[in-house]
């Protein structure tokens, strides 16, 4: 169990990185509105005034604070901003296509007590939640890579975070997971970020394990990140195929969570 934390550490900390470097000038985002300023990056970890001390620095602090009128209040005013925030193929990367089926919202998924996820209902206090799936197409003797990313609107805050807190303990738990449609979650380690390391969000976690499936040619690695901004919190995960590593993976998942954070951030601020 050490080597695995050990193992889930590293790679914990090599997506931090990528976050952070992706934050920076990353481009390549559509349908966000613009960050004023002449030249400012795409960027889910664009630095306020007091996060840096120079011009082009990294940021050294995450300290945005969302808007109060733009937090949403209703489910009307949550769906807005999950449509507007969401990821498509194009702003995750170039290359990128929709998954079929694309879309889900309204729903909840719940992890049983023998380890098996279905879904429910919102629970209370949650706004709304929705999903699109976009995938990297198979290619050059590689498999297709599947990718998924969340946005859930919490009523406040302090539920965001309890979210953010019973995900760590969902895969100590059960770290072999049921998807269902006989695709499996095998071997999942979880692990907050150390707060001084996220620069792009309020609270960050990561897990990685492996995801097998019937079409999947035996065990592949997988990776899944999950922020939160304010009530906002973002779920983002890359199930592998042949020809990736893991590394791969987390260069995938890196790039669409900075996109996703800065997108989100937009939606709160003045």
């Amino acid at each position: 169990m050490r080597r695995g934390l050990t193992m889930a550490g590293a790679l914990s900390g090599a997506l931090a990185s990528m976050l952070t470097l992706g934050g920076c000038g990353s481009g390549g985002d559509t349908g966000a509105k613009p960050k004023p300023g002449p030249s400012a990056p795409v960027s889910a970890a664009a630095p306020s005034p007091s996060a840096s001390t120079a011009p082009g620095a990294l940021p050294t602090a995450y300290t945005f604070t969302p808007d109060p009128d733009r937090v949403p209040h209703t489910p009307d005013q949550a769906q807005r901003l999950t449509r507007a925030a969401a990821l498509d193929p194009d702003s995750w990367s170039a290359g990128m296509a929709a998954h079929d089926p694309y879309e889900s919202a309204g729903d909840w998924p719940v992890l049983s007590a023998d380890c098996v996820w279905s879904r429910a209902g919102l629970p209370d206090g949650v706004l709304d939640s929705y999903t699109r799936k976009i995938d990297v197409p198979a290619k050059e003797g590689k498999g297709r890579l599947l990718g998924s990313v969340t946005l859930t609107v919490h009523r406040d805050a302090a539920a965001a975070d309890r979210d953010m807190q019973e995900t760590v303990q969902q895969s100590f738990r059960c770290p072999d997971q049921d998807l269902g449609g006989g695709q499996f979650l095998l071997g999942l380690l979880s692990m907050h970020q150390p707060k001084e390391s996220v620069l792009n969000a309020d609270a960050s976690m990561f897990e990685s394990g492996k995801f097998t499936s019937p079409e999947s040619g035996g065990p592949q690695g997988y990776v899944w990140t999950k922020s939160r901004i304010g009530p906002v919190v973002m779920a983002l995960s890359v199930k592998g195929a042949h020809g990736y590593e893991t590394r791969d993976l987390l260069k995938v998942a890196a790039e669409g969570a900075a996109k996703a954070l800065y997108r989100v951030e937009l939606e709160l601020k003045n």
